[in-house]
């Protein structure tokens, strides 16, 4: 039985493919259209999937969207309705496109479908989920549970921001919501916007600034912006918002709060926005721990699974986790609406279907979120002979060799290894490498070759087997979705006037002995690598390692901002001929940029709008 899930026409679509409940594929549209955050019918992603599997979409027994549109029109007509006469500009521009487009969302897939394959039946294969329940499925039905507490927190899906479900086995049932306005996604991207960074892009930003400031500000958050209980249950103070019916996320009235007007982008960030930062993280840690704490104590859950874009938060993962609440916790890496096609897939297969399931335990279903393309050695040397591309043909034990002296010796390596990654983060398969214990690599990484704010910081790969000896943690972090604090015995402690410095002045102290992943705080959000999910990756750090005695190096994702992952060989040579990466590896190709043709260079300074 193949089941086809599908999310689109908001931000980030997707396509994900399970064969029997295993998952064959999943992968962005991003990635193929070369458009960040791609919202299209993911024409490209299904083919994809349908690819990897030897099927046509005649094949598919259903396809499953993530969302209900009839229900988010009736949140929207009834939203505009309780604040008019305000909002009317908003209304204007929203109604023709739903009118148009979104409220007729069956015939409009149907259509896409049906150009797929002429004779698809929608009345009796296209099923549509819940928004929430695309989420929590994507959470639980892959995690290693037989049962589990679910909490999936976002924006906004039909009507709910927040629910809580219990799962167990193939059943999953929501018993709690929060509804939309009240919202801690939109709270949170409310000072993203406030910030000057783009909302559903730069809350990642956000929270990498938030360890630079300090938490000035959360008592007037907690006073005037949003009313928290016990339970962590919130609703927030629409006086100061203006997402219902209007064009920003925020009013004047919400500036006034603070005493300062919304940044631009193009303006310095200070010590305000610093502070303002790390307020909204604080608050956003309280409420999930609050929320978390009280539905362990209720449910008696010993097991926690999350989804969601709040769910991208490490910095508040690490918090729940240290907080004991649960005695274990598993993150769908493709937390955000891209993982909602994956959900409605399994939705459709355990839910609708009533397939049985069965949990190990212990791993996951998600094969390290290695689920997009690949791309054989006899098709690298093609594509790269087509475009000019100048390259050696090592042995495994010879390009591990080269790759983990390169990054010794202080070179920066694009690695493009097997399969493509599901979700926001690169995790060895598509990544930008670097030695971690260089004090210049992280400024260098983020205004050389990544093109970004300086203060950004980056993610640690480390060997699964030597997590606990570098880092505060005792627990696998496969996706990148946990931060936690260097071990004490790593750190270098700060001079008196170097403990004096403010903001981004720190960014410049070596902290560890690993300086170029330690946040400004000593943390840092980890990745750690396992040899059953990705043999090659682990057999690089294990070289690094024998050769430095430090197993962790610098993992970013090999794009520039503004651009999504590479997808193809070629996407990695011309961002490699477009950036100060020093090293090219594909497969078995290695690449040195001494010996490519000048005349390949590309400019990726400008080649895609900020994120």
């Amino acid at each position: 039985m193949y089941t086809l899930g599908l999310s689109a026409f908001y931000h980030d679509s997707a396509a994900a493919l399970l064969r029997s409940g295993d998952i064959v594929a999943a992968a962005q549209e991003e990635r193929f259209t070369r458009k960040k955050h791609d919202a299209s019918f993911p024409q490209n992603a299904i083919a994809y999937c349908l690819k990897e599997a030897g099927i046509d979409l005649s094949d598919v027994d259903c396809v499953a969207f993530y969302d209900k549109p009839f229900l988010k029109f009736e949140r929207l007509l009834e939203t505009y309705l309780a604040f008019a006469p305000r909002g009317f500009q908003s209304f204007r521009m929203a109604i023709p496109v739903w009118m148009k487009e979104k409220l007729f969302q069956k015939n409009l897939l149907t259509n896409h479908l049906r150009a797929l394959s002429p004779n698809f039946d929608a009345v009796n294969r296209l099923l549509f989920a819940e928004h929430h329940q695309s989420h929590a499925a994507s959470a639980f039905f892959p995690s290693p549970f037989e049962s589990a507490l679910v909490l999936t927190m976002d924006g906004v899906g039909e009507w709910a921001t927040t629910s809580v479900a219990l799962g167990t086995g193939n059943k999953l049932e929501i018993i709690r919501e929060i509804h939309f306005p009240h919202s801690l996604g939109f709270l949170y991207s409310a000072f993203t916007y406030y910030t000057g960074f783009k909302v559903n892009a730069g809350e990642y930003k956000l929270m990498g600034l938030a360890p630079y400031g300090e938490p000035k500000y959360v008592r007037p958050i907690m006073d005037h912006l949003i009313d928290v209980k016990p339970d962590g249950s919130f609703r927030l103070n629409m006086d100061y918002f203006n997402f219902c019916t209007g064009l920003t996320m925020t009013n004047p009235k919400f500036a006034a709060l603070f005493g300062e007007p919304v940044r631009t982008p193009e303006e310095k960030l200070t010590p305000f926005h610093m502070d303002i930062a790390a307020s909204i993280q604080k608050v956003t840690e309280d409420i999930l721990l609050r929320m978390t704490a009280s539905l362990a104590r209720e449910t008696q859950a010993k097991n926690l699974c999350l989804a969601g874009g709040v769910a991208l938060n490490c910095v508040a993962n690490g918090k729940i986790l240290r907080s004991g609440a649960f005695d274990r916790m598993w993150i769908q890496p493709a937390a955000g609406d891209a993982g909602g096609a994956l959900g409605a897939a399994m939705m459709a297969y355990y839910g609708y279907k009533d397939q049985p399931r069965k949990a190990s335990g212990t791993h996951d279903q998600m094969r390290g979120s290695y689920l997009g393309p690949a791309f054989n050695q006899k098709e690298v040397e093609e594509r790269l002979t087509g475009i000019n591309a100048k390259f050696h043909i090592l042995s495994n034990d010879e390009l591990i060799t080269a790759t983990a002296q390169g990054i010794a010796d202080g070179k920066v390596v694009g690695w493009f290894c097997g399969r493509m990654e599901f979700g926001p983060r690169a995790l060895g398969g598509r990544s930008i490498l670097g030695d971690a214990r260089s004090p210049k690599m992280q400024k260098m990484m983020n205004l050389k070759i990544k093109y970004r704010e300086s203060f950004r910081p980056f993610a640690p790969s480390i060997l699964q087997e030597d997590v606990s000896d570098w880092f505060e943690l005792n627990e696998d972090s496969p996706y990148m979705l946990m931060v936690a604090d260097v071990k004490k015995e790593k750190r270098i402690l700060m001079s008196h006037a170097e403990a004096g410095l403010f903001g981004i002045e720190k960014l410049n102290i070596a902290r560890s002995q690993i300086p170029a992943v330690t946040h400004v705080d000593y943390s840092a959000r980890i990745q750690t690598v396992h040899r059953e999910t990705h043999p090659r990756y682990h057999a690089l750090l294990s070289r690094f390692k024998e050769k430095t005695d430090c197993p962790v190096i610098v993992n970013t994702s090999f794009n520039v901002r503004g651009e999504p992952i590479v997808c193809t060989p070629e996407d990695a040579f011309y961002c490699f001929m477009g950036t100060e990466i020093d090293l090219l590896v594909i497969e078995n190709c290695f690449l040195k940029k001494e010996e490519q043709d000048t005349q390949l260079k590309q400019d990726y300074k400008n080649k895609y709008a900020p994120d």
